[in-house]
């Protein structure tokens, strides 16, 4: 038996590109989406081409919809932010209502979420994927010295665009780039800037004019060691110092200066001042407030479920994707892809009263931008398996996986995913030589 919603004003529920012409009749959800990013879209698309017939309601408050893994080729200038930001009415399937509203609190033993304005909304069937949060906040200063004093960030469409303005004006000095404790969004996209950035001055000839600083709060330069190799190359080439065990603090625009605490071998901290004529910053990223605080999340904060299913581990009708899954994989929109078809398989074979079938293997997928026109391709699954699409070695830089990287993937994610396709070219798990060679 459905449960049926609160009434909702006719101006926040939406249905495809159109407003539904409903006046004080109560909305009935089969399935609630909470999040309408990458994840929320596609699930809601699969949904309604596998079963036209269900009841598809999402829950999303942004007017805008951005592709954001183009976002550090917007700040390298070579796209412009515009090409990566739509309209979110344009992207929502037809016939998928949508309250433009934010969620404040589940409740799973009641089957229902609140709205921050105070309403409830009932589902029989709950997907859970609004992202997460960036913590600027919990660098003191960062968020008043955004945007000015050649502080600048890949992360935000409010700031992306003044990371490509800081590479060109930068003349020589000091430049740094942090990256925070993991989890993050796409773990690579910290260094992906750094090496666009370091080619970029080495085209201009300030190359023996930069000093630049990778300063990471772990100890390893990527999480799978597989693809260390040639991201090494690349730090030598460009001679950037790796500054580990790094965590930024404080940021004082005013003065270009910059405060780590910094741990050594034997665990102990001490505070380092650094100064800088131009600074990169990723913000630590946690999950957002009314989901950490919430029944559905793990110890850290994620949604709790099953890392193949994707299914809940207590409440069997609820599933979840994307950045806010509790799920060891990278937080990518390659995730996304492999993850939206499982969650859809299992989600339709739940409502039939079938077993859970379909399983999530950990695929993730980062191009690591190693210079303009090279791209390092790493794929790899649960487990830090490596497992290319194509049969060549991943870790050399190529000019192919760069034209994948700028022309494929935006088209692949705008034409393709976010209208539930599934079209996948199968990855597998390849053995390659243990030594690398540039």
């Amino acid at each position: 038996m459905e449960v049926a919603m609160d009434t909702l004003p006719v101006k926040e529920i939406r249905s495809g590109r159109a407003e539904r012409p409903t006046q004080d009749a109560k909305e009935t959800a089969s399935i609630l989406i909470v999040g309408g990013g990458a994840a929320g879209i596609t699930v809601a698309a699969e949904l309604r081409r596998h079963r036209p017939d269900l009841s598809v309601t999402l829950v999303e408050p942004s007017e805008t919809h951005s592709y954001q893994p183009g976002w550090t080729l917007v700040g390298a200038g070579v796209f412009t932010l515009a090409e990566t930001i739509r309209r979110e009415e344009t992207l929502i399937p037809q016939g998928v209502a949508w309250i433009r509203g934010k969620v404040s609190a589940f409740f799973p033993d009641e089957n229902q979420v609140e709205l921050e304005d105070g309403r409830r909304v009932a589902y029989r069937y709950l997907v859970v994927c609004p992202g997460l949060k960036l913590d600027w906040d919990k660098i003191q200063g960062l968020r008043e010295a955004l945007g000015s004093n050649g502080v600048c960030s890949n992360y935000s469409a409010d700031t992306v665009e003044y990371t490509w303005r800081c590479l060109q004006d930068f003349q020589g000095g000091q430049a740094l780039f942090t990256q925070p404790a993991m989890p993050i969004k796409c773990a690579g996209a910290p260094q992906k800037i750094m090496y666009l950035a370091a080619d970029h001055w080495r085209r201009r000839g300030l190359s023996r004019k930069a000093e630049i600083e990778f300063c990471l709060a772990g100890d390893v330069l990527f999480g799978v060691p597989f693809f260390v190799p040639p991201l090494k190359a690349a730090v030598d080439e460009y001679g950037i110092h790796l500054r580990y065990k790094h965590n930024l603090k404080a940021v004082h625009g005013a003065s270009r200066t910059a405060y780590f605490t910094v741990t050594d071998g034997d665990g102990k901290t001490s505070e380092v001042e650094k100064r800088f004529d131009v600074m990169h910053v990723t913000p630590p990223q946690v999950a957002p407030d009314f989901v950490r605080s919430s029944p559905l999340a793990n110890a850290a904060g994620w949604i709790d479920v099953n890392a193949a299913t994707l299914q809940h581990t207590q409440y069997n009708n609820v599933f979840s994707l994307g950045d806010v899954a509790g799920t060891t994989n990278a937080k990518t929109a390659a995730a996304v892809r492999l993850q939206a078809p499982t969650v859809v398989k299992n989600l339709l074979s739940a409502i039939d009263g079938k077993p859970l079938e379909a399983a999530y293997d950990g695929y993730g997928s980062c191009p690591l931008t190693t210079a303009y026109g090279k791209v390092v391709l790493a794929e790899f699954t649960y487990g830090g398996k490596v497992t290319p699409t194509f049969p060549l070695d991943p870790r050399k830089p190529r000019r192919s996986a760069w034209l994948l990287k700028t022309k494929f993937l935006p088209f692949m994610y705008w034409k393709m995913m976010l209208r539930g396709s599934e079209f996948d070219v199968k990855h597998k798990e390849r053995r390659f030589a243990e030594a690398y060679r540039a």
